[in-house]
């Protein structure tokens, strides 16, 4: 059985889109995304002259990727607002990875597509669409324009656990799978980078919502904790992906 500080089962298959600049399938329990990296000699046209370049994300969930069928938001003609908020978080969390000015006028698109979902299907996409990035960076010779690593989870408070902690009581949960997610009580979801030239971890982005009830400032510093402690270790297997 899995512990409450654990991450599920995790790889990275690299080169899974051989047309692909850079891509990968990542597997984080039964959620798996494939992610790809396409760079063009191209900026928004509203950019267009100021030598910065661009990151950008697109997601969507195959019809069969959870328990039931769902439409391709294709064939109802337009996105969820759910995708577009998902897209919106990977496109802005990415950016924080890459120096855009060294970057130059390109644009970088990341394409995170749901095979399987299990829970946590955006953080799986940060994290595999970062090691797609990796791989169309280091394509192209621009490794030194990726700044800092990212990768992200997610983290629960269980069955509304009050005084939750990771240590020694089983309220507060790493890496939620659906059937965990479902009956969380708080879900919280952690972004964070760490500078390629440091250790130090950075926060990106933390969202965090009372489902089933509110909670305490320590309960939220104990969340982050173990989504930190998370991050890094998705960060180590990234790391040991691209060797």
């Amino acid at each position: 059985m899995r512990q409450p500080d654990e991450l599920r089962p995790l790889s990275f298959e690299l080169g899974t889109q051989v047309h692909a600049d850079g891509s990968c399938l990542i597997k984080l329990g039964n959620t798996h995304v494939l992610c790809s990296a396409s760079l063009e000699e191209r900026v928004p046209g509203w950019m267009k002259g100021e030598g910065r370049g661009w990151i950008t994300a697109e997601f969507g969930m195959l019809p069969r990727s959870t328990h039931t069928r769902t439409d391709r938001e294709a064939a109802k003609g337009k996105q969820q607002g759910r995708t577009v908020e998902i897209q919106r978080l990977i496109g802005r969390s990415l950016r924080q990875a890459v120096n855009l000015w060294v970057l130059g006028e390109k644009q970088i698109t990341l394409d995170c597509d749901v095979l399987n979902a299990d829970g946590g299907t955006r953080c799986a996409s940060i994290t595999g669409a970062w090691v797609a990035l990796a791989l169309a960076m280091r394509k192209f010779d621009l490794s030194h324009a990726l700044v800092r690593q990212l990768s992200a989870v997610s983290i629960g408070i269980l069955d509304g656990a009050k005084d939750a902690t990771w240590m020694g009581r089983s309220g507060l949960m790493l890496d939620l799978e659906y059937e965990e997610d479902h009956r969380a009580a708080v879900d919280c979801n952690l972004v964070a980078a760490m500078p390629m030239d440091s250790e130090d971890l950075e926060i990106v982005e933390f969202q965090s919502t009372g489902e089933g009830r509110s909670f305490l400032r320590d309960e939220a510093l104990s969340i982050l904790d173990l989504g930190l402690l998370g991050c890094q270790r998705l960060m180590v297997a990234q790391s040991e992906a691209l060797g």
